[in-house]
């Protein structure tokens, strides 16, 4: 929750993606970058993933499931379906050689053991990589498809579709868990999910997966906090979210946990085996269990239909986070190229993100999605969430932290989160990442161990995030000017351009700055007028901001509001310059403006420095505008 609230705030503070949003500390732009590197790599395999749901999806049409027999071209004699298993227990039996007796959803599943069969036709190692299946490359195109519609207006098209994605998935776990309690064998699921084991508290294991869990089901230090929180609007409530959200979210993680384990216990009842052994993690729970549970269920196909769908939304819902994270860093990093022409970088990313994830449809894809699983994100995720909370909570400061966000939500927090991000949080991180270390052993697949050159593609892949750290410390460094500690001392500060977007939010910005005290390390006068901007999500309201040569500042505003900035002599325009310590202020209501608007169309601005501002009202919009 701490680095929950840490990147939603500054991040709506600042209206940028992960990379621009460094201007608060150049010095630590590469943490942006580590960042988008991350969520460009999992969106390859995470998309793949959805390929897999797609598949089970079309497939649950038929009148007769496909993994719901053993008479189907790719069983293997170590099939055993309900029909022959009936009245048996056939757990722990095994067949010549050592074998166990397989169910047919296992042996059409995706995730099978390096036995040739199931969908995949699994080889027998990354050497052998063998050759595309067809119907997964196809379901892999439909959901980079899916994907570019669904973002092809960046956020104002995909908040739509959010509606949907967000929502369904509540309605479809409310209609299994009422259909999954009704099945016998569900309470023993569900006591099994409930009875807590005690002695678990004491392993370390525990805790260390449980707070990795967290990186992975709040998004922290993907990038997509940060960037989704960039659309807000200054004045939202970034502290409630920050307390609701990750509640939601884990209260909806527990409530289908009472979905699946009922499942669980219906599928033990079924089979006569213990819930034990039943239980599994990760995505075989989701392409092995849940489809075998269903076979037995009346209806099936509706049933399966409901499942894979719903899995496909919320896949779907997480996919647009981390997609939208690279489309907004580069158009806020490179908007000269990239602001007019996001169509085409939406279309330009998801091509080359299909390129690289057709690899994973070959009969050795598993493989190659295991090792992106396995490093991409485990070690990088814990490095950048450690350095960017102690860069927020000491090098920026978390006095000038509290006064950003009171600056948005009118107050500031309370004392606990200072404690958080200055000693709880980062000693966390260190703990688990520590404990991940040691724990840590090379990529495998069931039993399959991996080459050392798959595993040194594995270690290129974790520290490919990590390079941009100590690679941008080298390139702020040469283009400071001074001794070794002002150079550095240089690119820790604030830029001139850090701040929020809006004129009328940075001149309160700016106020906060000139009441610091005198000589104190966060001050820093050295602010220029916002020179970009992206589209605001206020509804109603688009600002956009350019700059030219002198800093001259034009901006507009369509919607219901309309404001034109331009250098017109019918307005009148006061200035006074900081450099001369004359300030002009009124108050109005509760906040101090450097700017008053009398009568209709009155401007008044502060200008720093040589930096010219001219600007001009129409229609019935006040604008208040301090440089």
């Amino acid at each position: 929750m701490p680095l929950f609230f840490l990147e939603v705030s500054y991040g709506q503070f600042a209206s940028l993606s992960p990379i621009t949003v460094w201007r608060m500390s150049p010095f630590f732009k590469g943490i942006g970058y580590g960042m988008v590197i991350i969520s460009a790599v999992v969106c390859i395999y995470y998309n793949m993933i959805i390929a897999w749901t797609l598949h089970y999806f079309f497939n649950s049409f038929y009148a007769e499931l496909p993994w719901s027999t053993c008479n189907n071209k790719w069983n293997t004699p170590q099939c055993l379906d309900s029909k022959r298993r009936a009245g048996l227990n056939m757990t722990n039996v095994t067949l010549n050689g050592g074998a166990k007796w397989r169910t047919p959803s296992e042996e059409y599943s995706v995730l099978i053991s390096v036995d040739r069969g199931g969908v995949l036709h699994i080889s027998d190692g990354i050497d052998n990589m063998g050759s595309i299946q067809l119907d997964l490359l196809g379901c892999l195109a439909l959901a980079w498809v899916f994907v570019f519609l669904c973002l092809i207006k960046g956020v104002q098209s995909s908040g739509r579709v959010v509606y949907v994605t967000a929502t369904f998935p509540y309605i479809v776990l409310l209609i299994l868990f009422v259909r999954g309690v009704t099945l016998p064998g569900a309470i023993d699921g569900i006591k099994y999910y409930i009875i807590p084991q005690w002695e678990k508290l004491l392993d370390l294991t525990v805790w260390a997966e449980a707070a990795m869990q967290i990186f992975y089901s709040i998004g922290a230090a993907w990038g997509a906090l940060i960037t989704m929180s960039s659309y807000n609007r200054f004045h939202n409530n970034c502290y409630r979210d920050a307390c609701v959200v990750p509640i939601l979210n884990c209260a909806t993680s527990i409530f289908a946990g009472f979905v699946i384990f009922s499942i669980i216990g219906f599928m033990a009842h079924e089979t006569g085996s213990p819930i034990e052994s039943v239980v599994t993690q990760g995505p075989g729970l989701v392409f092995v269990v849940y489809p075998e549970a269903v076979v037995h269920m009346p209806v099936s196909q509706l049933w399966s239909v409901l499942f894979f769908l719903m899995v496909f939304t919320i896949g779907l819902d997480s996919q647009f986070g981390m997609f939208e994270t690279m489309t907004s860093a580069f158009t806020d990093e490179f908007p000269h190229l990239f602001k007019k022409r996001k169509l085409l970088l939406t279309a330009g990313l998801c091509t080359m993100e299909f390129i690289l994830g057709i690899p994973c449809t070959m009969n050795g894809g598993i493989y190659f999605l295991q090792i992106m699983d396995w490093y991409s994100s485990t070690f990088s995720l814990m490095i950048l969430s450690f350095t960017e909370c102690v860069v927020i909570a000491w090098i920026y400061g978390v006095n000038r932290f509290y006064e950003d966000i009171e600056l948005m939500i009118g107050y500031k927090p309370n004392l606990w989160w200072s404690l958080c991000w200055r000693f709880i949080t980062p000693m966390t991180i260190v703990f688990v990442f520590m404990f991940t270390v040691i724990q840590h052993t090379p990529v495998k697949y069931g039993t399959y161990e991996y080459p050392p050159w798959a595993i040194l593609v594995g270690w290129t892949m974790a520290v490919s995030s990590i390079i941009p750290l100590p690679l941008f410390f080298i390139i702020k460094f040469h283009q400071s000017s001074g001794r070794c500690c002002e150079r550095i001392q240089s690119q820790m500060k604030p830029s001139s351009t850090w701040g929020p977007a809006l004129d009328v939010d940075r001149g309160r910005y700016i106020e906060t700055l000139l009441k610091a005290k005198s000589g104190s390390t966060i001050l820093d006068l050295n602010v220029v007028p916002s020179l970009s901007s992206k589209k605001k999500r206020k509804k109603g309201h688009k600002h956009h901001h350019v700059s030219t040569g002198h800093h001259k500042h034009h901006s507009v505003s369509t919607g219901h509001h309309k404001h034109h900035s331009a250098s017109i002599g019918h307005h009148k325009h006061h200035s006074a310059s900081i450099g001369h310590h004359k300030h002009h202020s009124v108050s109005t209501g509760h906040h101090k403006h450097h700017s008053a608007s009398i009568g209709h169309h009155k401007h008044h601005s502060a200008s720093i420095g040589h930096h010219k501002h001219h600007s001009v009202s129409t229609g019935h919009h006040k604008h208040h505008t301090t440089v």
